[in-house]
Protein backbone atom coordinates (compact mmCIF):
# COMPACT_ATOMS: atom_id res chain seq x y z
CA UNK A 1 0.00 0.00 0.00
CA UNK A 2 1.35 3.44 -0.93
CA UNK A 3 2.05 6.09 1.68
CA UNK A 4 -0.98 8.31 2.13
CA UNK A 5 -0.44 12.03 2.12
CA UNK A 6 -2.64 14.86 3.32
CA UNK A 7 -3.54 17.87 1.21
CA UNK A 8 -3.06 20.99 3.35
CA UNK A 9 -4.00 24.66 3.10
CA UNK A 10 -0.42 25.39 2.13
CA UNK A 11 -0.66 22.82 -0.69
CA UNK A 12 -3.85 24.46 -1.94
CA UNK A 13 -2.24 27.90 -1.80
CA UNK A 14 0.82 26.65 -3.70
CA UNK A 15 -1.38 25.11 -6.38
CA UNK A 16 -3.35 28.36 -6.80
CA UNK A 17 -0.03 30.21 -7.04
CA UNK A 18 1.26 27.83 -9.75
CA UNK A 19 -1.95 27.52 -11.78
CA UNK A 20 -3.32 31.06 -11.63
CA UNK A 21 -0.13 33.02 -11.09
CA UNK A 22 -1.24 35.03 -8.08
CA UNK A 23 1.39 35.97 -5.54
CA UNK A 24 1.88 33.51 -2.71
CA UNK A 25 0.26 35.95 -0.27
CA UNK A 26 -2.77 36.48 -2.54
CA UNK A 27 -3.07 32.75 -3.17
CA UNK A 28 -3.02 32.06 0.55
CA UNK A 29 -5.57 34.82 1.19
CA UNK A 30 -7.88 33.38 -1.50
CA UNK A 31 -7.76 29.88 -0.01
CA UNK A 32 -8.38 31.28 3.48
CA UNK A 33 -11.33 33.34 2.20
CA UNK A 34 -12.97 30.34 0.52
CA UNK A 35 -12.52 28.13 3.58
CA UNK A 36 -13.74 30.95 5.82
CA UNK A 37 -16.90 31.39 3.75
CA UNK A 38 -17.56 27.66 3.91
CA UNK A 39 -17.08 27.60 7.69
CA UNK A 40 -19.28 30.65 8.16
CA UNK A 41 -22.09 29.15 6.07
CA UNK A 42 -21.99 25.87 7.99
CA UNK A 43 -21.87 27.62 11.36
CA UNK A 44 -25.05 29.46 10.26
CA UNK A 45 -26.74 26.10 9.61
CA UNK A 46 -26.33 26.10 5.81
CA UNK A 47 -25.19 23.13 3.77
CA UNK A 48 -22.31 23.73 1.36
CA UNK A 49 -22.48 22.19 -2.12
CA UNK A 50 -19.51 22.29 -4.48
CA UNK A 51 -20.59 21.06 -7.90
CA UNK A 52 -18.51 18.13 -9.11
CA UNK A 53 -16.97 17.65 -5.68
CA UNK A 54 -19.64 17.04 -3.05
CA UNK A 55 -21.90 18.41 -0.36
CA UNK A 56 -21.18 19.17 3.28
CA UNK A 57 -24.44 18.42 5.09
CA UNK A 58 -25.39 19.41 8.63
CA UNK A 59 -27.65 17.01 10.51
CA UNK A 60 -29.26 17.35 13.90
CA UNK A 61 -29.08 14.10 15.83
CA UNK A 62 -31.57 13.60 18.62
CA UNK A 63 -30.89 12.38 22.11
CA UNK A 64 -30.34 8.65 22.31
CA UNK A 65 -29.24 5.98 24.73
CA UNK A 66 -25.72 4.61 24.36
CA UNK A 67 -23.95 1.86 26.21
CA UNK A 68 -20.54 1.90 27.87
CA UNK A 69 -18.73 -1.00 26.15
CA UNK A 70 -16.68 -1.87 29.25
CA UNK A 71 -19.47 -1.90 31.82
CA UNK A 72 -22.61 -2.27 29.71
CA UNK A 73 -24.23 0.60 31.62
CA UNK A 74 -26.66 2.69 29.58
CA UNK A 75 -25.70 6.35 29.21
CA UNK A 76 -27.78 9.13 27.61
CA UNK A 77 -26.10 10.79 24.63
CA UNK A 78 -27.06 14.46 24.26
CA UNK A 79 -28.53 15.80 21.02
CA UNK A 80 -25.97 17.38 18.74
CA UNK A 81 -25.31 18.72 15.28
CA UNK A 82 -22.98 16.69 13.07
CA UNK A 83 -21.30 17.45 9.77
CA UNK A 84 -21.20 14.83 7.03
CA UNK A 85 -19.75 14.87 3.54
CA UNK A 86 -21.39 13.27 0.53
CA UNK A 87 -19.11 12.97 -2.48
CA UNK A 88 -20.57 13.78 -5.90
CA UNK A 89 -20.89 11.01 -8.46
CA UNK A 90 -18.10 12.66 -10.46
CA UNK A 91 -15.73 12.51 -7.48
CA UNK A 92 -16.73 8.91 -6.72
CA UNK A 93 -15.98 7.93 -10.33
CA UNK A 94 -12.55 9.61 -10.22
CA UNK A 95 -11.71 7.84 -6.96
CA UNK A 96 -12.80 4.50 -8.40
CA UNK A 97 -10.58 5.07 -11.46
CA UNK A 98 -7.57 5.74 -9.22
CA UNK A 99 -7.78 2.26 -7.64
Amino acid sequence: MADLQTLTRADLSDEVHREIGLSRADSSAMVEKVLGLMCEAMSNGENVKISGFGTFVLRDKGERVGRNPKTGIEVPIAPRRVLTFRASNMLRDRIAEAD
